[in-house]
């Protein structure tokens, strides 16, 4: 394998109205947006102190899910990836598609219903889309999912992902953390009692988790959770942006 295969190299907001979702990411997290080159589709890109780091598309018409933001994880052979989800009893959304110059992908569903594009990208670049400690990247990939074990195996199968610790969460299980060869990438946890079906939660990072809230909160979206104290000193808000997709930070409390 490669060191793409199982990296998170990309994410995606599907959203309704992505120039109001360019200014509230770019009032929340400084982001900076500009159309990919030669996009057939109004295709745009968000860049972290001029680095891009995420894609913003329109929901097409009649599509049926809300606004929503998506992760992309690498793999060595779309067409084979493909064929092992589905296997392993994932189903497709959307067939393999070839970009020029960037790769090929497809989005994909866990046997859960959990969905994730899987993507061969072109060239031997190094996607900085997901780090643990930059700011305004992706520092954290957790899974909500109605079968926890299950979704575990199916993970470690298709992308070679391994368990790591757990944390102990009372009535709600377990929190497993999941780890590549480079280090750790997230976790996955149980859905909690009449909470959302499976879904991917994405964290970026911010430098200030308070002051972050705030602007979420004036540039017209919502906290319905935290700040919370997390393990290694950081805190976490989930957030909702004004068209309605979920997203999550993660940063430290600025000390007195």
């Amino acid at each position: 394998m490669t060191r793409t295969h199982g990296k998170f190299v990309w994410y995606e907001l599907l959203t309704t109205d992505p120039d109001a979702a360019a200014r509230f990411y770019g009032a929340v997290l400084g982001w900076t947006m500009h159309g990919a080159a030669n996009s057939p589709n109004d295709y745009r890109q968000f860049a972290a102190a001029g680095t891009d780091v995420a894609g913003l598309m329109a929901l097409p018409a009649g599509a049926p899910m809300p606004p929503v933001w998506l992760g992309y994880i690498g793999v060595d052979d779309i067409d084979a990836s493909v064929a092992a989800i589905t296997g392993a009893g994932g189903s497709i959304h959307m067939p393999v598609t070839a970009v020029p110059g960037i790769g090929r992908f497809a989005l994909v569903a866990d046997p859960q219903g959990g969905m994730v594009y899987v993507m061969q990208p072109v060239g031997d670049g190094e996607s900085t889309s997901f780090s643990t400690d930059l700011t305004g990247r992706c520092s954290w990939n957790e899974l909500s999912t109605t079968d926890q074990r299950s979704a575990l195996a199916f993970y470690q199968g298709q992308f070679g992902w391994t368990q790591g610790d757990a944390m102990d969460m009372g009535a709600l299980g377990q929190y497993r953390f999941i780890n590549r060869a480079d280090g750790g990438i997230g976790a996955v946890t149980p859905c909690p009692p009449g909470g959302p079906p499976t879904v991917w939660t994405y964290y970026f990072r911010v430098p200030d988790i308070d002051a972050a809230a705030a602007r979420v909160t004036a540039a017209g979206g919502s906290v319905a959770h935290g700040p919370s104290e997390v393990p290694g000193d950081d805190n976490i808000i989930i957030g909702i942006d004004p068209q309605g997709a979920s997203f999550a930070l993660v940063g430290k409390r600025a000390t007195a």
